[in-house]
């Protein structure tokens, strides 16, 4: 199937977008970018010129561009204020929507998209490239394999100190907001299990160079007796972690952890006598469909698939609004500190 389609915001993030349809031949073949909408018409026109857009609309308004280009799609890269009208405005003119994380400015509105995709009969879906990474794909197929028993900890630390610049030095709750949602996405996704509620710390430590809420620590507990922490700080200079976290998962016959990169070391209980009864090193399989691996290209590929088999997609918006109830549960959390329940 061929789809023609709308990119909805033509900031910097909107090239990652149009590089993975490119290094894709499939989703270079079936997506054909019809129309670019940003508030800001030269920056659209930037992005169409470096890209070789040349036939694409460009304009301000997603309505106007909609009813000119007839698209089927929107993919939606706008600021998280914006993407509430955004969306709804696509689904109710009939387009299947990809939209930026997080997928809603609230929950309130996030169940609302859900209600509108039902209501039109059309897929929203949210680009969490992070779990369609090889990393986090072995570490769920290794959580399959009971290699390690039954899982009943994850736990991550992040700590890297990009100095962005932009919006995100402005924003409240920064890293739980921007960041911090793609391991609560993956732990969420690896464990396979519903998040229940969190406890969480939140500070803008001396030397930050944001405004609010550049680190957290949680805890949250999963159904099944499994917890999962989150050490963060988005402004910890020196010898910084992987994007990805650094991961250990804690069985109930043994441990895995990763690097965040291309370090995975698994062990089971060994049988020497004593106190300490040693270890054992289990081998880490390699993720079982390598196309489920490439980021970006992944998630758009995982969409279109489901637009046209009518499968679920597995970031589809009914699902993914748990992990922004991790998100907003957190920051609830921190605001009162109390133990908050996670609903979603």
């Amino acid at each position: 199937m061929k789809f023609s389609a709308i990119l909805c915001g033509c900031g910097a993030m909107s090239k990652g977008w149009l590089r993975a349809i490119a290094s894709n031949p499939l989703l270079a073949d079936s997506i054909t970018i019809v129309g670019l909408v940003d508030l800001n018409r030269e920056t659209a026109e930037k992005l169409a010129a470096e890209f070789g857009l040349d036939g694409a609309v460009i304009g301000s308004d997603l309505s106007d561009v909609i009813a000119a280009t007839k698209a089927d799609l929107v993919f939606d890269i706008v600021i998280p204020a914006a993407r509430y009208d955004v969306v709804s405005t696509a689904l109710k003119a009939g387009c299947h929507v990809l939209s930026e994380k997080p997928m809603a400015a609230s929950l309130a509105e996030g169940a609302a998209l859900i209600d509108l995709a039902a209501e039109t009969g059309r897929i929203h879906a949210v680009i969490q490239n992070r779990r369609f990474i090889t990393g986090v794909r072995r570490l769920r197929r290794f959580v399959e394999s009971g290699a390690i028993g039954e899982l009943t900890g994850i736990h991550c630390d992040f700590f890297i100190a990009p100095h962005f610049g932009g919006f995100r030095e402005e924003m409240d709750n920064v890293l739980l907001l921007d960041m911090a949602i793609h391991t609560f996405d993956a732990a969420r996704y690896v464990a396979g299990r519903k998040p229940l509620a969190v406890y969480c710390v939140e500070r803008n430590p001396k030397g930050s160079w944001y405004r609010h809420g550049a680190s957290a620590n949680a805890i949250f507990e999963f159904s099944d007796d499994i917890v999962f922490t989150y050490r963060g700080s988005w402004c910890a200079e020196g010898e910084r972690t992987s994007w990805e976290s650094q991961w250990r998962l804690v069985g109930s016959k043994g441990m895995l952890t990763w690097d965040g990169e291309e370090n995975f070391k698994a062990t089971i209980a060994g049988e020497e006598p004593g106190l300490l009864r040693g270890a054992a090193a289990v081998n880490v399989p390699g993720p079982e469909h390598d196309e489920e691996t490439n980021g970006h290209a992944s998630v758009i590929a995982d969409f279109i698939a489901a637009i046209g088999t009518g499968k679920r997609p597995e970031t589809v918006n009914s699902d993914n609004i748990r992990s922004l109830a991790m998100v907003f549960g957190a920051i609830e959390s921190a605001k009162t500190g109390r133990r908050v329940e996670i609903s979603a």
